[in-house]
C-alpha cells in the first residue's frame, strides 16, 4: 500500500504518441473507450489518452502522471486539503476503483487510486521500474508526504537526495532537490522506465522523434516526441 503502481500520458495526439512508444518500448495499445492501455505481452503497462479540452486551452504540455495506490482516494484528498498550498485538482472513477489528481504544496501532481486492479511496476524492460519527486525546496513537502500518505522521508549520504519509505518500510521513491535554474521553475514527478541497453534505447528514442535532456550515465532523462513530455530510461541488466 502507498506505493507506485501506473502512470499515464497525457498527449495532444493520441496516434503520434502510440507510434513512438510502440517503436521505443515495443508497447502495443489497446482502446478502452479512448484511453488507450499499453500492453507488454499480456501485461498492462501504462495508460495514454488525448489530453481534455480544458488543459488544451491553458497549453497544459504532454505530460506524465504517476499513480500512488491507497486505501481511500477520497478521504486521501481530504487530508491534502488540509495543506494550504495543496490542490485536489479533481476526483474520478478510474479502474475499478476512484482516483483523486492531488498537487503537493509545490504543485508537483500525482494521482492516487484505490481501485487494486493496477500494479505494473515490476522491473522489467518496459515497465515501470521508479519514479522521483524533483523539488526546490524538500522542506516544504515533507510533512506534506508524510501525512498524506504515511511515508518517512529520510535524507541519504548524498545533500540533495531523499529516500521515501511507506509504512511496510519499503524504499518507494526519492526526492531529489534541483535548483531552479537548472530543473526549471516546475516541481515534478518524473517516471523511469527499464529497459534492457541504456545507448539502444537511447538511440531508438533520438531515431523516432525524442531528444536527451540529461544524461546521467547509468540513466537517461529525455523528452518523447512531443517535446514536452518526458522521462528516464534506465538499465535493469
Amino acid at each position: 500500500m502507498n506505493h507506485f503502481v501506473w502512470a499515464d500520458l497525457s498527449t495532444y495526439d493520441t496516434r503520434k504518441s502510440k507510434t513512438f512508444y510502440e517503436q521505443v518500448f515495443g508497447w502495443k495499445f489497446y482502446d478502452s473507450g479512448g484511453y488507450f492501455v499499453a500492453m507488454q505481452g499480456a501485461a498492462e503497462i501504462a495508460g495514454l489518452f488525448e489530453t481534455p479540452d480544458f488543459f488544451k486551452k491553458i497549453n497544459m504540455p504532454h505530460f506524465w502522471m504517476s499513480y500512488i495506490t491507497v486505501a481511500d482516494a477520497l478521504k486521501t484528498a481530504e487530508i491534502a486539503r488540509e495543506f494550504d498550498d495543496a490542490k485536489v485538482e479533481l476526483t474520478d472513477d478510474f479502474y475499478g476503483g476512484k482516483i483523486a489528481l492531488i498537487r503537493d504544496p509545490q504543485g508537483a501532481g500525482f494521482t492516487v487510486y484505490d481501485g487494486g486492479k493496477l500494479d505494473s511496476k515490476k522491473i522489467k524492460t518496459g515497465h515501470l521500474i521508479w519514479n522521483e519527486l524533483h523539488v526546490s525546496d524538500v522542506t516544504r513537502v515533507i510533512p506534506f508526504y508524510e501525512r498524506l500518505l504515511g511515508w518517512k522521508i529520510n535524507p541519504s549520504q548524498t545533500t540533495d537526495k531523499y529516500h521515501m519509505f511507506n509504512s511496510e518500510r519499503e524504499h518507494v521513491a526519492d526526492i531529489t532537490v534541483i535548483p531552479n535554474e537548472i530543473k526549471g521553475k516546475y516541481e515534478y514527478w518524473v517516471c523511469t522506465f527499464g529497459v534492457d541497453d541504456l545507448n539502444r534505447a537511447k538511440q531508438q528514442i533520438i531515431k523516432n522523434g525524442g531528444n536527451v535532456i540529461f544524461d546521467e550515465g547509468e540513466r537517461v532523462m529525455m523528452h518523447d516526441n512531443s517535446g514536452e513530455a518526458f522521462f528516464y530510461i534506465q538499465s535493469i541488466r
